[in-house]
């Protein structure tokens, strides 16, 4: 189990749509229709999670979607509202870079990414979304790069050594 993986338990969890797609399966009585729903979810505290969900009605997979997101939820360093350093992320042929704005800045990202950054409680930030533009590839490439985000305190405590000195070097 990674560090930074979170219980759901006891935490006020807000969550989004990301996407939703209608898949028709045709057979010989006709079309069949379901339903596929990304959803991320979040306190906007430094706490997030995806999830996808599938069934015959919208409603259900979307509540199917967020019971997964709360099974793979991760803790983000958020520090004064926005991520500690710069960061790539990859899944798939989605290939993301998030990077620390000046406070005022807002969110700067495209939708699939602007969902998840908005649910851990980033208020500015400047991100891109390069190659792959499928929204469940981004999605698990922000997370991706949201889950190798380190604070100070963090690197400070890897490496042994006192907080000033992981500024001053």
């Amino acid at each position: 189990m990674k560090a930074n993986k979170v219980r759901s338990t006891d935490i006020e969890l807000k969550d989004k749509l990301v996407t939703l797609n209608r898949v028709t399966k045709v057979t010989k009585g006709g079309r069949t229709f379901s339903f596929s729903a990304v959803v991320v979810v979040g306190n906007e505290d430094g706490i997030v999670g995806h999830g996808l969900g599938k069934a015959k009605e919208v409603v259900e997979a979307i509540s199917k979607g967020v019971d997964d997101a709360k099974k793979n939820l991760i803790r983000v360093p958020v520090v004064r509202g926005t991520v500690p350093h710069a960061q790539k992320g990859k899944y798939s042929g989605a290939r993301v870079f998030i990077r620390p704005a000046s406070n005022g800045t807002g969110v700067i990202a495209g939708g699939a990414m602007r969902a998840v950054l908005e649910s851990a409680g980033i208020k500015d930030i400047l991100a891109k979304s390069q190659g792959s533009s499928n929204p469940h590839n981004v999605v698990k490439a922000t997370i991706d790069a949201l889950s190798q985000l380190r604070d100070a305190v963090t690197v400070a405590h890897d490496r042994g050594v006192s907080l000033d000195k992981v500024f001053n070097g």
